[in-house]
């Protein structure tokens, strides 16, 4: 793998050795980025055409590279750990043992069965031990992930686990709650439901009370 901050390459192999880690080609076959970007131009030019659309058309024929950029550069930046956040710690000198929770922490990701939007919050809850980490930073991380194709399941145990690594406690509550697409506009075509999963290990899976005390701070408003 490419050279990636320290934290970028903690959080890849802890993943990998859970074995939840996205199915990334190894260092995406060495095609450089301006030449993946005409690639995949090309192959949604070809759909578009398969699709009878007709790419002459002013509003259309730009689509494909539009598609393409925003592809790697955006929706899917999170499949390059050289995207991974820049991540802030300070030591725990103050000695916080309690809980920190940060809510509504917007989430927009992508079904990977049906590359349709996916879309939701989720509640990232820690107790410290020797570090604590920039606030932003945690909502940097969960979005790095969301931007990937994806299904929650994974979503969710990679932000537990990649917490627990770069915070070296076990100590960690991740709940997420999505509106997928996929379910609301093929399919069943089913507008109102939502799908909540959540991963909680340590205290917040051992100790009832610090669990009871996490959901009960997650709904305060």
């Amino acid at each position: 793998m490419k050279k990636f901050s320290k934290e970028a390459n903690l959080a890849h192999y802890a993943l990998l050795e859970k074995k939840i880690e996205n199915s990334i080609l190894k260092e995406y076959n060495d095609i450089n980025e301006k030449e993946r970007e005409l690639l995949i131009a090309e192959h949604i030019y070809q759909i578009m055409i398969l699709l009878n659309l007709d790419l002459t058309n002013d509003s259309l024929k730009d689509t494909p590279v539009r598609m393409s950029k925003m592809y790697i550069y955006e929706i899917f930046s999170g499949l390059n750990y050289k995207n991974f956040p820049k991540i802030t710690f300070i030591d725990n000198k103050m000695n916080v043992n309690e809980m920190i929770i940060i809510k509504n922490i917007v989430l927009i990701s992508t079904c990977e069965h049906h590359f349709i939007t996916i879309n939701g919050q989720a509640t990232i809850a820690y107790i410290p031990k020797n570090k604590i980490i920039g606030l932003s930073k945690i909502n940097r991380i969960v979005q790095f992930y969301a931007k990937r194709p994806q299904i929650q399941e994974r979503l969710t145990k990679q932000i537990l686990i990649v917490l627990q690594t770069l915070l070296e406690t076990s100590n960690v509550a991740v709940i997420i709650n999505m509106e997928h697409f996929c379910v609301k506009a093929r399919g069943v075509c089913d507008v109102n439901s939502s799908t909540i999963t959540s991963s909680l290990e340590g205290l917040f899976k051992s100790d009832k009370n610090i669990r009871d005390e996490f959901f009960k701070k997650k709904n305060i408003r």
